[in-house]
């Protein structure tokens, strides 16, 4: 492992202490409170080998893919890998939504295995001896459009089948769930399929998300129905796998608030304890992951707690831990990053399959270099008002510029789940513009953004805070508000002369002329003092993002802003740097 010696005087630990975090759900007193996960582990599923549990969630675009979580006790998790490291081709530009869809894990004959639906390609296996990676590149059970929500089952005769939903986006239909055989090795369906099940015309609407146990001598389908907002959670059971199943409503939000509760996976303990993992849906910060106590009567799953004694379960906010015959340490999910490693945390992902000169980790070890990466044609930031700019000292702001979306498109914004209803993520850059295209910062990604930007003017340095609201659509950035914050006597390049800012204007990305000033430059343009950028998330998802020149008294820049989900994604933080021939080194991000 890699460390640099400033990081080892001040004995800083690589990533964030295992136990510690903002979102902790283990009470320390044998209880839990539910979410066990406040982060956006969508469409969860979990089996248990021998005394460990791993769940797995959809990624979607996001890059790596498949994460795998482990667990001693269902409560405390932490992330151990992930299944795809690359997704295909065509993910090398941003597809927002598309990709990995609601995947299942299994243990069967020694191996571990995912099954997952790409709605634009079909039903995908990989498998692997050691759940923490390599897994082997995904195979293509079977071409398809709209096939998602894929589960297999091995049964005790040999026999194989597998189960799945339809995406009425690609497919034409929804609200049926279909099973087939399938060869026993994973690698191909055998046959059509059987519609087993059929929820439209009002009986079960948006049926989804089926996963496929044997269990007490019976089969048992355990799918969301409703919505992922308002929804509920059904059991279908039968004694033949290809049907006919019969049908009973086991989890509902009832009194609680708890909307949903959708989709998840049933696993039990090595005590013979039942539960189920679900997720709810929780606005920005994605889908957020829940544990219910499962009870068995007249062998149907009743999920939670029956509180009007209408036989169906509730979500539980607090309960006894699972018994798993001992007691397990407070574990969280990591968040926080040193990068004193030679390998990015497991907590990051991109937002398209990444490329080697995105960034290092060795350039400069204990910090995080991102190379200036030149925006994808037709995103560029433009001026489309704002008016005339003039040279101005340190701490003078401006208000009303506006810019075009330039975010949502972009590959290289290296980001990560919200962890928390409430945190803040707090980074130390040093920024090293050699263009005047050149910017870096601090994001919060969703279908709305803001980003706290620096970038180089003809004051020395200026710290900008963007916002754009319906990203997807290609609505304009506005910057809300700029401040210069180091002027040319704490920088060690001199400020941009006839630099376009000057005239209200902003440089295209992939712009190839340079300013005088720049393309003379004898020396490369470094920072001599660093600066540390802010967003402290508030309840109901309010950002507040601030900066500071000494790491200890902050500026608030903007106004607040409320963080909105992704396509099918939370919203996310993370680290960014646009431009040319520059880069941003970032001494680490801390996430309390």
């Amino acid at each position: 492992m890699a460390r640099s010696a400033s990081k080892v005087r001040k004995g800083r630990a690589a990533t964030s202490a295992i136990g510690s975090g903002p979102w902790v759900s283990d009470n320390g007193n044998g209880t839990y409170k539910n979410p066990i996960l406040f982060a956006d582990y969508s469409d969860p599923d979990v089996i248990r080998v021998g005394d460990d549990f791993y769940l797995t969630a959809s990624s979607f675009n996001c890059v790596p893919a498949l994460p795998i979580l482990h667990s001693k006790d269902l409560v405390n998790w932490t992330i151990i890998g992930h299944a795809v490291e690359r997704l295909p081709a065509r993910f090398n530009a941003v597809q927002h939504g598309n990709g990995i869809w609601a995947p299942s894990i299994r243990y069967h004959d020694g191996w571990f295995w995912i099954f997952v639906g790409d709605p634009d390609w079909g039903i995908l296996m990989t498998k692997t001896k050691n759940p923490a990676g390599p897994w082997d590149p995904l195979h293509v059970v079977h071409e398809g459009k709209g096939l998602i929500d894929t589960c297999p089952l091995w049964d005790d005769d040999g026999n194989a089948y597998l189960v799945h939903a339809w995406a009425k986006s690609r497919a034409g239909i929804n609200s049926i769930l279909t099973v087939h055989k399938m060869s026993p090795d994973g690698t191909k369906l055998l046959d059509d399929g059987v519609m087993v099940y059929d929820g439209r015309n009002g009986v079960a609407p948006i049926i989804e998300g089926p996963k496929l146990y044997r269990h007490n001598g019976l089969y048992y389908i355990l799918a969301p129905a409703g919505g992922v907002e308002d929804g509920w959670q059904l059991a279908l059971r039968t004694k033949n796998p290809l049907g006919p199943y019969e049908a009973k409503r086991v989890l509902e939000q009832g009194s609680t608030d708890i909307n949903g509760p959708h989709q998840g996976g049933w696993v039990d303990t090595q005590t013979g304890e039942s539960w189920f993992i679900h997720f709810q849906d929780h606005g920005a910060y994605g889908r957020i992951v829940h544990l219910q106590p499962v009870n068995w009567v007249d062998d149907w799953p009743l999920m939670g707690v029956d509180n009007d004694g209408n036989g169906v379960g509730e979500p539980v906010a607090t309960f006894k831990k699972p018994n798993v015959g001992k007691v397990h340490p407070v574990a969280v999910p990591q968040t926080s990053d040193e990068f004193d490693s030679d390998k990015l945390g497991l907590q990051w992902q991109w937002q398209a399959n990444p490329k080697p000169e995105w960034y290092s980790l060795t350039a400069r070890p204990g910090w995080l270099r991102l190379n200036a990466v030149a925006a994808p044609a037709g995103c560029h930031p433009d001026p489309v008002g704002g008016g005339p700019r003039s040279v101005v000292a340190a701490g003078a702001v401006f208000e009303g510029e506006h810019i075009s979306s330039a975010l949502w498109p972009v590959p290289n914004l290296l980001l990560q789940k919200f962890p928390a209803p409430n945190f803040t993520a707090t980074t130390k850059l040093e920024f090293n513009p050699r263009s005047d295209d050149d910017t870096a910062g601090l994001v919060v990604m969703g279908e709305d953004y803001a980003a706290l930007l620096v970038s180089r003017s003809t004051a020395g340095l200026d710290v900008k805070r963007v916002t754009c609201r319906k990203a997807s659509e290609g609505n304009p950035e506005t910057v809300d508000a700029t401040t210069t914050v180091l002027g040319a006597a704490d920088t060690t390049f001199s400020p941009l002369e006839g630099h376009p800012a000057a005239a209200g204007s902003w440089p295209h990305p992939r712009r190839t002329r340079r300013s005088a000033s720049l393309h003379n430059s004898a020396s490369p343009s470094t920072l001599s003092k660093p600066i540390w950028l802010r967003v402290s998330v508030e309840p109901e998802a309010l950002c507040k993002f601030s900066f500071s020149t000494d790491g200890k008294k902050f500026t608030v820049v903007g106004s607040p802003f409320s963080a909105r989900p992704g396509r099918w994604i939370g919203a996310k933080v993370g680290l960014l740097c646009l431009g040319t021939t520059g880069h941003a080194d970032f001494d680490w991000l801390r996430i309390r």
